[in-house]
Parts: structure tokens; C-alpha cells; sequence
């Protein structure tokens, strides 16, 4: 059975770059480009990884997991930050709002699914 991976982020381009590789990596994924709709997909859609953007409108990545993590329900899928923001900090920060990993922008294919495939 294949794997799901939510991708997040509010450029659907983004979204659609990283659900090519995924899918050329053998994985489902599912794409959503509203924040505000993330609970409510992960709940339809169950996915066993969850890829997610920082740098977004009305709720960040960082928001996001900190309350994902926090919540009974889905405090166990991993989350993969994915992100613009690259410092040293901000790769703290996301690892004390929860994130299983971190992946810096711009990635490359391989860099993606290798830190899927630690959690997938």
C-alpha cells in the first residue's frame, strides 16, 4: 500500500512541483493550498506524512504544527517544515514547535523524498 503525503503550501505551484516528485517516488499525495483547511483534510484524507510551508497567509507552518502536534488526533503524524526561511533559527524554532524534519527551499528531489522515506 502507498504511502499518503499532504503537501501544504499557499503557492500551488509549489504544491504541484512536490506532489511530481512524490508521485515519481512511488508516494499518493494530496495537495491543499489553504492552511485554514488542514485539520479537516487531514481528517478525510489520513495521510501518514505531512509536508508544510512556513512562510503562508492568516496561519504559518510554524502555527500549524505547534497546534497539529498539541492535538490528540494527529499529534503522531510526522511533519516535514519545508521552507524559504533557512537560518539556523528558524530550524530550531520549527524543531521546538514539534517538526519531525526540516527541509530548506530551494531542495532538490532527492533531498525531498529521502526525508519523506524516514518517515514514510
Amino acid at each position: 500500500m502507498l504511502k499518503k503525503v499532504l503537501v501544504v503550501d499557499d503557492s500551488v505551484a509549489a504544491v504541484k512541483m512536490m506532489q511530481g516528485i512524490l508521485e515519481e517516488g512511488g508516494y499518493l499525495s494530496v495537495g491543499l493550498s489553504d492552511p485554514l483547511r488542514i485539520e479537516e483534510t487531514i481528517t478525510t484524507e489520513h495521510p501518514g506524512v505531512i509536508l508544510l510551508d512556513v512562510v503562508m497567509p492568516q496561519r504559518n507552518g510554524f502555527q500549524i504544527c505547534r497546534d497539529l502536534k498539541g492535538n490528540a488526533l494527529f499529534g503522531g503524524i510526522p511533519v516535514i517544515l519545508v521552507s524559504s526561511k533557512n537560518t539556523t533559527s528558524d530550524k530550531f524554532w520549527g524543531q521546538q514547535q514539534g517538526a519531525d524534519a526540516y527541509i530548506a527551499k530551494p531542495f532538490t528531489a532527492d533531498e525531498l523524498l529521502s526525508t519523506v522515506r524516514r518517515f514514510a
